[in-house]
This record gives C-alpha cells, structure tokens and sequence, in this order.
C-alpha cells in the first residue's frame, strides 16, 4: 500500500499545473534542439539550465528532464530526414531511417520512431520505479570509502568504456578533477588556483564549462558540415505517415529487445543511450532471417535503437537519484543542478524528499505522452525548421549561450570563461580528446576529495580502509578489471586500425588517391 500511496503522491505533483506546463515547455525545447543537427543533449541542457534557478527544485528537474529525453525524441528527425543525427544516440537510426526517407516513406519513418521512443521510456520507466528504491535501500550501508570508490569506478569507466582512447578519456577525467578544485576549499577555506581572480573564489561555473565545451564546440564544428535540407514534402502528410501491417507485425520484438537493453546499459556508468542503441541494431541485424535488408530501410533498424536510447535516458536516473553517482555527463549536470538547488542526492534522498523523488519520476510519465501527442501532428513543423538555413541558425545559439551564461551569476567572467572552454572543446575535437569524462571529473572531483578526506580522518590515515571495507573493496576490484579491460581493448582496436590502414594502403588503387 505504501508504494501505491508514494505513486500517488508522485502524480499529485507531477500533474500540478506549474510542473504540467513546465514539462511540456522542456520537451518541447528539447525537440527543437534535437532535431537541430550539431547540438544534442548536452548542449541543450547547458544552454537552457540557468532558466531553472529560479523554479522550485521538482519544477527544475521536471523541466531539465523533459529537455534531456524530448532531444532524443527530436534527434530522430534529422537522423531519418537528412542522415544526419541530432544526437549522438541517434546516430544508428541514420543507417535505415534515410534510406526510408529516400524510398519516400520518411514519413512512417518518423511516426514508427515516435512509437518506439514511448515504448521505450515506459519500459525504462517502470524499471525506475521498481528498483531505484531498493537500491537506496542497500546504499544506505555505504560510507565515505564505498562513495569514493564508486565514483572513482564511475570515472574509470566513462573514460576507458566509451569510444576513443582510454588514455586521452582518463586524461580528459584529471584535467576535469584539477578545474573542479579551483576556488575556496570547502574545510580549511585555502584559495586554490585562482590566480588572483576574485571571481573564481567559488569555483568555475559549471554553465560555463558545459556551454563552452558542448555548445560553443559542438556549434563551430557544425558550421561547413550542416546544410539546408531538401524534402519532399508529400511523403511527410499525415496521410503518409501510416504503417503497414507487416511492419507493425516486425516492429513489437525490436521494441521489446531494445528496451530491455537500454534500460541494461542506462544504469551503467559510462556507456549510456549511444552504445545501447549500436548493440540493440547489431543484435537484430545478427538474428534476423534477412539480414540483407538492414541498412536498405529495415523497420526494425530504426524500431530497436530508438527504443533502446529511449529506455537508457530513463534508467540513468537510476544511479543518479539513489547513489548520488551519475553515469553520464548529462546525468552530471542533472547532478549539478540538485547541489545548486541545495538537494543532496542518494540513498537519503527517496525517504527525505519523497514528493521530489516521486514527482519526478511520474512526471516521466506525463513528458513522454506530452512528447508522442506533440510529435505526429508537428513532423511537418520540424521538417520546415530544418530548411532554415545554419548560417542564420547558429549566431542565435551562440547569442542565447552568451545570455545564459552571464545571467547565471550576472558576472562577464562567465562569458569569457565559455569563450575560453570553447575554444578548449573545440581543440578537444580536433586531436579527438573525448568531452564527457572532462565533465564527470569536474562535478565528481569535489565530491571525491571530500569522502576521501572524511574517510582518511576516520581511518587515521589508512589507506587499506578502501580495500579492507567489503563494499568498497569490490567496487575498487571491479575498477582495476575496468581499467584494464578498457586499456587492453583500446590498444587492440588501435593495433586492428592500423593493420587495416596498412591493408588499404597497399592495394593498386591506393597509390592513385589524391594527396
């Protein structure tokens, strides 16, 4: 009866007209930048968290939400119209969803991945709801030294699991633990690198970082790469947009692989919606009987990915909520967002703010039907915004970028700091240095040194306490398989490469390329 009631409870203040509307104005911002190519979700959520200040911290969560699951909803869009995802987890939606389009059946295309976005979200929302309390629960038993050593394996492995070098990702995770350490120690109150600049007494913004590195990057990266679309509008009329039967027939079982993997892969630190989303489409493309078809317009090329991202984006809240260790960069800004609102997430948080945890979670609920009645009839709408052309497109995001990070502390330090982590980020995409782990370290690095200094005073200085504690000390084994795992793997893909380019250099052909 008591689960009953807290459902309740959650949809009393999930379905308030405040949340309702803030909801709605989430998914909707979140669609629209999602279905701009170049940004994604966490440009999204960079650029638009600092109008969550001032709102209740349900209302802020509810809000941040509906623009974090509402980008994967609109990334499709682009993904199926223009072979060009809007986020990186739509990215394996392009290999069937254009081929669709070209074939003139973009239509169906769009309304078939909006059906499986919701089915998804549903089945990752069930799985919130059931076992995020009873892992609080068990996480009630941990201490400063089991935190440390779960974000330190939350670290490791969004750094040495996700694409790319494990080296550069581990890197990438110091350079973000050093900027998170600037400003005022939060114990003995010691000024630590700030150069003399009053400014970064309290710290880096976290706006300015996140805005710079994944907004201002992401947007000059885009500039030449993104160009006007050219649609046919006719495939994209409601009356074109109908399934057929046989498709439908192909579509459940996608759906309902995708999702269980993406609900997997969401409460995993460092893998997330994007690598649910690639192994779901590799493992329909291995079962099926005709596996000729994918990447020709095969329904279930589109079904299984998008119910996999979809299911992922819920379960990461999972971790984030009941742990206080989010999985993914964007679970850090949604972290971020609860320490500026003075929340403290974890196992606590359930039994301390029930209307907060609860409201949130139904509110999941509310934004995605909010999403399936908005998307179907405005297919055409996105389409048209897609032909606004770039050049025009992206001084607008740049000048709300500027607003939004000087209006998060009225200070131009804040613009200039986003100046100079654009310029970081876009270096980082040059040399292909990853920007997530970046993130994780800068809002983990401050919590890490904290239990790490509380557990070292309760241990006198024993550093065994990490391993001697049975909690931490498997989460500190499973951080060493990890990190050799991750090493290991990246060194052998990196040797395969190179056989690979030797094999292609030395074909005829190759000699008559241009240099």
């Amino acid at each position: 009866m008591d689960f009953f009631s807290n459902i309740g409870l959650g949809f009393s203040v999930a379905l308030s007209l405040t949340n309702i509307f803030y909801c709605f104005l989430g998914a909707l911002l979140g669609t629209l930048v999602g279905v701009i190519p170049g940004l994604g979700v966490l440009a999204a959520i960079s650029m638009l968290f600092p109008l969550t200040f001032h709102l209740e911290p349900t209302t802020a969560l509810i809000m941040l939400a509906g623009i974090w699951y509402g980008t994967t909803y609109g990334g499709s869009t682009a993904s199926i119209l223009l072979n060009l995802p809007g986020t990186p987890a739509n990215a394996v939606t392009c290999l069937d969803g254009y081929p669709m389009a070209k074939q003139g059946r973009g239509g169906v295309a769009l309304f078939m991945t909006t059906v499986a976005s919701f089915f998804g979200a549903s089945f990752g929302i069930i799985l919130l709801t059931l076992f995020t309390p009873i892992i609080a629960e068990y996480a009630l038993q941990f201490g400063s030294a089991e935190y440390f050593a779960l974000m330190l394996m939350g670290l490791v492995a969004a750094s040495t699991i996700s694409e790319g070098s494990a080296i550069k990702g581990l890197a990438m995770v110091v350079l973000g633990i050093i900027i998170g350490l600037v400003g005022m120690d939060t114990q003995s109150a010691t000024v630590r690198f700030s150069f003399g600049i009053l400014g970064l007494l309290e710290g880096v913004s976290l706006i300015a970082l996140a805005m710079g590195v994944f907004g201002v990057a992401e947007i000059i990266m885009s500039v030449r790469r993104v160009k006007t679309a050219d649609i046919d509008p006719e495939s994209l009329k409601l009356k074109a947009i109908k399934p057929s039967r046989d498709e439908m027939r192909r579509s459940w079982f996608p759906m309902l692989r995708g999702s269980s993997m993406g609900s997997f892969f969401g409460t995993l630190p460092g893998t997330g919606p994007s690598i649910a989303a690639f192994l779901s489409y590799a493992i329909e493309k291995r079962i099926s009987r005709t596996p000729e078809r994918f990447g020709k317009g095969a329904i279930e090329g589109i079904m299984a990915p998008e119910a996999a991202n979809n299911a992922a984006d819920q379960t990461a809240f999972i971790p984030t909520l009941s742990l206080g260790v989010p999985g993914s960069a964007t679970m850090a800004l949604m972290l971020g967002v609860l320490m500026i609102h003075g929340v403290a997430p974890g196992p606590n948080l359930i039994s301390s703010q029930p209307e907060l945890f609860w409201g949130l979670i139904m509110s999941f609920w509310v934004g995605n039907l909010i999403l399936l009645l908005l998307n179907i009839p405005l297919i055409g709408v996105w389409v048209r915004m897609l032909t606004i052309p770039y050049h025009i497109l992206f001084p607008a995001v740049l000048a709300f970028i500027c607003i939004g990070a000087f209006t998060s502390g009225f200070s131009p330090l804040n613009v200039w700091m986003v100046f100079a982590f654009g310029v970081l980020g876009y270096l980082m995409r040059i040399f292909h240095f990853p920007g997530a782990p970046l993130l994780l370290g800068f809002v983990l690095g401050p919590l890490m040194e904290e239990h790490f200094r509380r557990a070292m005073v309760l241990s006198r200085g024993d550093f065994m306490t990490f391993f001697e504690r049975p909690i931490s000390a498997t989460i500190m084994a499973l951080t060493g398989l990890v990190l050799i795992w991750g090493v290991v793997s990246a060194e052998r893909n990196r040797k395969r490469q190179l056989l690979s380019e030797g094999e292609v250099d030395h074909t005829p052909e190759a000699t008559d390329r241009p240099i």
